[in-house]
């Protein structure tokens, strides 16, 4: 059964003539009379009784509404595919990693809503695990994640490195290990960690560090937010290894500090992933352009001991000033 056979058929019922539903398609009558025959033969039935002034059979009368809908769902289908591929989207899901939510993706929300306020944005925050997972899912359009080689290797799939962070210490400011400027492996072994809840690439991380090194990394509490790790981390007696991004406010907390670890250091990429085909669409193309070209590496975080540097060359430059 083809659009135009119903179409024709539609019309002809309208008119009440096939030379008038020729003229108002505008195609020869013998095209309209063989695109009804076909369907007819499609149908198993007669759809018209063929005299002077055309009728619809009672099978024509019983097919007829079923024809329209058919019509009017196959033009609602062409003109949402239209207003999709022209960038008239209703809704663009996002799914990201807590602290790519918490601390650059803002501006590109803000830039993103002012370029298309006809998109309704919906951001979720998530591990990367499962929002890679919703990704292929297609409950969302686009995720910002900690790259997983094994999730994204899909022909489909199209990843964008954002940057590279190493994982650091977080621990409270009086914690013994705070004393060091960079920590050694053979001390942070040895106190009880709060670790991401499994699904978490960062936990996965974590773990195979501790494989590596031959220990047994001793996750004492498992937990799924920012604010949760620098809550119970506050306390004093757990450490956290997270990625420097994930604290970028850190100096605004005198409670709580982080250090740089000894070698092997331990370094995370944050990639964008999308698939192929979103990326016909105009909304879904410059959500993604944003992000490539504004979402960097978290500036580094200083040590106590980089922070007294650039004090001194500050007052040193003062005073040359001053001179």
């Amino acid at each position: 059964m083809r659009l135009e056979q119903i179409q024709a058929f539609l019309t002809v019922a309208e008119t009440g003539s096939f030379q008038q539903a020729a003229k108002r398609c505008d195609v020869t009558q013998s095209t309209i009379s063989r695109q009804v025959q076909t369907l007819e033969t499609i149908l198993g039935v007669s759809l018209f009784h063929r005299t002077s002034h055309v009728k619809l059979t009672i099978a024509g009368e019983c097919f007829m509404p079923r024809a329209r809908k058919l019509l009017n769902e196959w033009t609602l289908a062409t003109t949402e595919l239209k207003d999709l591929m022209d960038g008239k989207q209703l809704e663009l899901c996002i799914a990201a990693i807590h602290s790519v939510c918490a601390y650059q993706l803002p501006p590109v929300l803000q830039r993103f809503c002012a370029e298309y306020p006809q998109v309704q944005l919906r951001v979720t925050s998530l591990g990367s695990d499962r929002a890679l997972k919703v990704l292929k899912d297609g409950l969302v359009d686009l995720a910002i994640v900690m790259n997983n080689r094994f999730l994204t290797a899909s022909p489909e799939m199209i990843v964008d490195k954002l940057y590279t962070e190493p994982v650091q210490v977080l621990m409270s400011a009086d914690h013994p290990l705070a004393q060091d400027e960079i920590v050694p492996w053979e001390r942070l072994v040895h106190y009880p960690q709060v670790v991401f809840k499994d699904g978490y690439g960062m936990q996965r991380l974590v773990q195979e560090q501790f494989q590596k090194q031959g220990v047994t990394l001793n996750a004492a509490l498992e937990l799924n937010t920012l604010d949760a790790f620098r809550g119970v981390v506050r306390q004093g007696k757990l450490v956290a290894l997270l990625p420097q991004g994930a604290v970028a406010d850190l100096h605004l907390d005198p409670t709580l500090v982080m250090r740089p670890t000894t070698e092997p250091v331990i370094t995370r990429d944050v990639v964008l992933v999308t698939t192929s085909d979103r990326l016909d669409i105009p909304p879904i193309r410059r959500f993604r352009e944003l992000v490539k070209a504004q979402i960097q590496t978290p500036t580094p975080l200083q040590t106590p001991l980089q922070a007294d540097r650039q004090r001194q060359n500050q007052r040193s430059q003062d005073k040359l000033i001053s001179m």
